[in-house]
Parts: structure tokens; sequence; C-alpha cells
């Protein structure tokens, strides 16, 4: 499903650990604010962390919660104490699992690369991708890039064109990640054409998020370039 906007395009900073820096991405644009639980994540921060920032932003700013195969009960129990508004499932939750949630969902798939649409970590990614759409509650896909043995955040991009090939036959409004940073996200926006984008290494510099990196990534995330027919 590709998006449809007159000016500005989803954009989600993800990895957010302390107020300072959620807020200085409000100031610059962002759309909604990502917290990872995930337990192997370096940008892992806990519930109270988050809830502390989720308090400190305006309405309307989505708050996003990461998780990788997270106990569903867990899950709940963050999401409520935070405040999230979705939850973001980055490992092998199944459309079941996310059904028994009960929460708006971002389901992620990984892509491995530029060889074809069926190069997403599953046998067909058209038929899974309707199989999530059949469940009410997922809101929305995640296109990220495949590494093996890591779920996301690695930084590294894929083939946007495989991505668009995936939006254009999506049933859900589609979020592009994976390698994402100031200097390509309008190209990438161009071609693959997502309700969205979302970036974390991307605008970091030595591993903490950088003001001046985000403000440049949001400019560019709604430059000529990157905008999209209404």
């Amino acid at each position: 499903m590709q998006g449809t906007y007159d000016c500005q395009i989803w954009v989600k900073i993800c990895g957010i650990a302390d107020i300072e820096t959620a807020q200085a991405a409000v100031r610059c644009g962002a759309s909604a604010i990502g917290f990872v639980f995930a337990e192997k994540s370096p940008r892992r921060v806990s519930p109270e962390t988050a809830r502390r920032i989720s308090n400190s932003l305006p309405r309307g700013i989505e708050k996003v919660g990461v998780f990788v195969d997270e106990d569903p009960g867990k899950v709940a129990q963050i999401a409520g104490f935070c405040g999230l508004d979705l939850v973001q499932l980055h490992g092998r939750e199944s459309p079941e699992y996310c059904r028994a949630l009960g929460l708006p969902v971002i389901k992620a798939f990984r892509v491995r690369d530029a060889r074809g649409a069926r190069d997403l970590d599953v046998e067909d990614p058209a038929e899974i991708m309707e199989r999530y759409a059949a469940v009410t509650n997922v809101a929305r896909f995640l296109l990220d890039t495949y590494v093996a043995g890591n779920p996301g955040g690695t930084g590294r991009s894929f083939d946007w064109a495989v991505a668009a090939s995936l939006v254009a036959r999506a049933r859900r409004p589609v979020i592009l990640a994976g390698g994402l940073t100031p200097e390509n996200v309008a190209r990438a926006i161009s071609i693959a054409r997502p309700f969205g984008v979302d970036v974390s290494s991307g605008v970091e510099s030595n591993g903490r998020k950088d003001a001046g990196l985000i403000r440049l990534f949001l400019e560019n995330a709604n430059s000529g370039e990157g905008e999209l027919p209404i």
C-alpha cells in the first residue's frame, strides 16, 4: 500500500533513551518515537525510562515499543505502563500471536537482498503478508534488512526496488527501515514509496543520537525528491 501525502511522510526516530533527544526529534517534526525493549539490543531502555519520556511528549506523537519474541503478557504490561500507541514486533511472532495480543501492531519483516521479492525471510512474502493483513489489529508492516542472527537495527540497507514491489502489494501501510541516513532517505522514499520511514543508527554519532542528524534526516525525508502524490 503506497503512501498518500500532501506534504509530510510519517517518520519514526527509534532507539530513544532520554527526554532531551525525544523532544528534539519532536521539534524537528518526527511523527513517532520508538523505544526498544528487546533484551539483546544496545539501545534497550527500561519501562520506567520509556514511561518518563512518553509522558513528556505532546499529543499526536505516536509512541512505539519494539519487541522481539517477547512473552505477550509482558508486551501488554509494558505497553500499558508506558502508554504505547503501537507495538513493533521484530521476531517470528505469528498472526495468531498478534491477534491474541490485541494491541495495534507494526509487524516487521526482513528483506535479504536485491535478487527479488522472494528474498524475504519467509517462503512467499505476498502470502505471508496476506496472513498478517487478515489480523485486524495488525495496523502496519515494516520492511528491514535481513542480517543473520540480528532482528533489526543493523544500519544496513537493501534494494529499495524490492521494497517498492512489496509496498505496492501490501494491504497495510508499509514503513521502510534498514540503513536509512540523511543522505539516502529522500532517494529511498522516491523509489520505495512507503507510508513512512524508521531510523535509528542513521541519526547517531559515536553510538548516540545526534540532534543535527535527526533534523537533517527529517528535512530530507520531506524534501521534494521524497514527496508522494495525493
